[in-house]
């Protein structure tokens, strides 16, 4: 009798649906960690990016917000229009001659351009309303001062702004009060809102800026010499505390203090120690023959950044090895105890157990510090500031110096991209590299 394969195909198909079924439901269980992930990780990113596409800066009024379209700001015009008109009637009437003609032809041209901005109805609604509300001193909300224009009428609007403050500089020793008439025909200027989107502009200054490549080689050196210190270091102070001795747990918790110490803390701590006339550190150094002078150390480029990474490896080491000890712990010392039987040295234990058995730790540890390290801003902004010359600036301190220091928002947001992208960068290099067989058993 023939098999029948219908029961197979249906037990087949049973169990695709089970597993799709398993499959959607463990979807649904991680979609809210993965939203959260999403909002907390990933939204700034995609925030910084736009951002990144504006020219914004702080400092100029008509830059402070990302604007994609022409626009005028109500408040400022009404704020020096009305009282520019004043000035040049008085300056008018003390003048004669050219002078006068001039300042007649410069008052016509801005009545002009205020009578286009009343042309629309719309506009002129909430032009009166600011006027009014200026009047009697009440405070004007943002979205009533600000009104968009169109496109031909702003750049007009900009163009008579700009040639007033000039042609009103040119006469300013025909003025009588020429510091009047100057400061608010430029104040004036700053009521017309331009769009401020330049795209990609700000990555493309960026990539070709001597200054950020530096930054990234700082970044870079930085990075790989403190956790390869880090490293070597804290996996030796691991395999020492994870023996059996008497007052174990004390000399772990004492090895902890300087990982627990705040970082500007450490920082102004490890300033105070490389001091060019009283650090003790900067002493010590100069006695066994690291340096010249005590000076060197925060005054000279190989100085300061051997400083920050000396700084980095004390405060951080403790950290690495408190992630090495946590996986040397899940060894079993069975193995030890029959690879002595057999003969292995010591060495020999330690290439052929502990660091196969220690691999998924060191990936942690490894992938940890190297991200932290390179996104490194407190210990060097106290110790050296970026100095001297930019020898230790990092990409964290220059986005952070052009974003607040120079209020250039736009620019600072590229740079916070870009540090983004390294970071993702390094994290997938680990996995692919040096994960790859922890992956492969899972």
């Amino acid at each position: 009798m023939p098999n029948n394969p219908k029961p197979i195909e249906a037990k087949t198909k049973s169990k695709s649906k089970k597993k799709l079924s398993e499959r959607s439901i463990g979807y649904l269980l991680i979609a809210p960690a993965m939203i959260l992930i999403f909002v907390i990780a990933i939204w700034p990113v995609f925030q910084s990016f736009y951002y990144s596409m504006f020219d914004l800066r702080l400092n100029n009024p008509g830059k402070s917000e990302a604007h994609t379209s022409y626009s005028v700001n109500l408040h400022t015009y009404l704020d020096n229009y009305p009282f520019l008109m004043n000035s040049l009637d008085e300056e008018i009437g003390e003048a004669s001659g050219k002078t006068k003609e001039e300042l007649e032809a410069i008052q016509a041209n801005l009545e002009k351009i205020d009578s286009e901005l009343k042309k629309d109805g719309e506009l002129k609604d909430q032009y009166d309303q600011v006027d009014e509300k200026l009047m009697v001193m009440k405070p004007v909300s943002e979205d009533l001062a600000v009104a968009e224009l169109d496109k031909e009428v702003a750049l007009d609007l900009e163009k008579t702004v700009d040639e007033t403050t000039v042609q009103v500089r040119e006469l300013k020793d025909e003025l009588k009060n020429p510091d009047d008439v100057i400061g608010l025909s430029s104040s004036l200027s700053d009521s017309v809102i331009t769009p401020n989107f330049i795209g990609l502009k700000h990555y493309k200054e960026n990539l070709s800026d001597g200054r950020m490549w530096k930054a990234i080689s700082n970044t870079t050196v930085f990075t790989v010499i403190s956790v390869f210190a880090e490293l070597v270091i804290g996996l030796a102070i691991a395999i020492l505390i994870n023996k059996a001795f008497f007052g174990r747990g004390l000399v772990r918790a004492t090895i902890l203090i300087p990982w627990a110490i705040p970082t500007a803390v450490s920082a102004f701590m490890w300033k105070y120690l490389y001091d060019g006339q009283n650090g003790i550190v900067a002493k010590a150094f100069e006695s066994v023959g690291l340096f010249d002078r005590m000076t060197d150390l925060l005054t000279s480029s190989n100085g300061a950044m051997f400083s920050v990474i000396f700084a980095d490896v004390w405060k951080t080491t403790p950290y690495m090895a408190l992630l090495l000890l946590a996986g040397l712990q899940t060894i079993p010392s069975s193995l030890y105890e029959a690879a002595a039987i057999d003969g292995a040295s010591k060495w020999k234990q330690f290439l052929k157990i502990t660091l196969p058995l220690l691999k998924s730790s060191i990936l942690v540890a490894l992938l940890f510090r190297t991200l932290d390290a390179f996104r490194v801003f407190d210990l060097i902004y106290v110790l050296t500031g970026g100095g001297p010359a930019n020898s230790t600036e990092t990409i964290s301190i220059l986005a952070y110096k052009v974003m607040f220091a120079q209020t250039n928002f736009g620019e600072g947001s590229a740079l916070s991209v870009i540090v983004f992208i390294c970071v993702a960068i390094i994290s997938m290099i680990y996995i692919k590299f040096l994960g790859r067989d922890l992956l492969n058993d899972k």
